[in-house]
């Protein structure tokens, strides 16, 4: 049984190992080894998390599986008036498949319309398979953007939004 879990400051090495353990199987034929790298210590360093957590707003829920995370999501309500931003949803390679990612989303939606807001935004790389999954999920594609990251590197998303 899957259960989710409000994330703590505490919880950030359980974080960054998913984290360690899904990017570079997620973006191996998509981005550059470099580039994940430097998003890892950029997105996923103890400083990065800490801020997000702490004064960015970022909210993060834990996918539980017995006593093991497999998974996690950060959302932040009011990105923008009426809408919930989801920033970051990874779950295990060995645990995909399962309905997680889906459960993780459904909370952060269950919140979002509790918390009157209209819609759910996320962005995804361009060449992500996790379109799919999105679309499935009703996510249309409403915009693409390019975002300088910095080292040179460029993030080249589809953002993807849900009306609730």
């Amino acid at each position: 049984m899957i259960t989710i879990i409000n994330a703590q400051l505490t919880d950030i090495p359980v974080i960054q190992e998913i984290a360690k353990r899904t990017w570079p199987i997620t973006f191996q034929n998509i981005l550059s080894e470099s580039q994940i790298d430097y998003m890892l210590e950029m997105m996923y360093s103890p400083q990065a998390l800490t801020e997000q957590m702490q004064e960015k707003n970022h909210v993060f829920l834990l996918a539980k599986e017995m006593e093991n995370s497999v998974g996690y999501i950060s959302y932040q309500l009011e990105y923008t008036p009426g809408n919930t931003k989801i920033h970051k949803i990874y779950v295990l390679p060995n645990t995909q498949g399962k309905g997680i990612g889906k459960l993780l989303i459904d909370e952060v939606l269950k919140i979002a319309k509790q918390k009157k807001q209209s819609s759910l935004t996320l962005n995804v790389n361009r060449d992500n398979r996790a379109i799919q999954f999105y679309k499935h999920l009703d996510f249309k594609i409403v915009g693409e953007e390019n975002i300088p990251i910095g080292n040179g590197f460029l993030m080249e998303d589809y953002i993807m939004e849900k009306a609730l």
